[in-house]
């Protein structure tokens, strides 16, 4: 899977928004050419964080996956705590002290928002394509579901 073929699968998710900052966004300059995805169907950003990132370069606060190198990026998505130990095959704080990563088409602990529930994907191919698209189809749900939440209680408020 190409990082076009990652994008154009989570752009066609129902309800999703994409921030992409660019220069002149108003956004920090270490956040242009990313990529945050939220279940927004009003166009709106939403409090919160986004339930999925693709990062095009190593952030300087946390460990180098090799993101300096040609054609290299990593989706990162939120799985919640129990699931990412269930794909990692162990607590993914415990994992990340000795995770290589930058190893390619690897499911591995995020490199610094493990503990919150993200996994991460250096470049996925062959091994882990199929699992990614399926994480983001689910975490895309599962933002919506609280989107919906959200809604519901809103509305509650207002009754009295």
């Amino acid at each position: 899977m190409n990082l076009y073929e990652l994008m154009e699968t989570v752009r066609s998710f129902d309800g999703v928004l994409e921030l992409a900052p660019d220069e002149g966004s108003g956004f920090p300059e270490i956040a242009w050419g990313d990529h945050f995805f939220y279940y927004a169907p009003d166009g709106q950003i939403p409090a919160g964080q986004p339930y999925a990132t693709v990062v095009t370069k190593d952030y300087p606060d946390e460990p180098s996956s090799g993101l300096d190198r040609p054609d290299r990026w990593r989706v990162n998505i939120h799985v919640g705590g129990a699931r990412s130990a269930e794909l990692l095959g162990g607590e993914p704080g415990d994992l990340a002290a000795t995770t290589d990563f930058t190893r390619s088409d690897v499911v591995h602990p995020h490199p610094v928002y493990h503990r919150q529930g993200w996994i991460a994907v250096v470049c996925p191919g062959p091994a882990t394509s199929d699992t990614v698209v399926a994480l983001l189809r689910d975490a895309h749900r599962a933002a919506e579901r609280r989107a919906s939440k959200r809604r519901v209680e809103s509305a509650g408020e207002g009754e009295g």
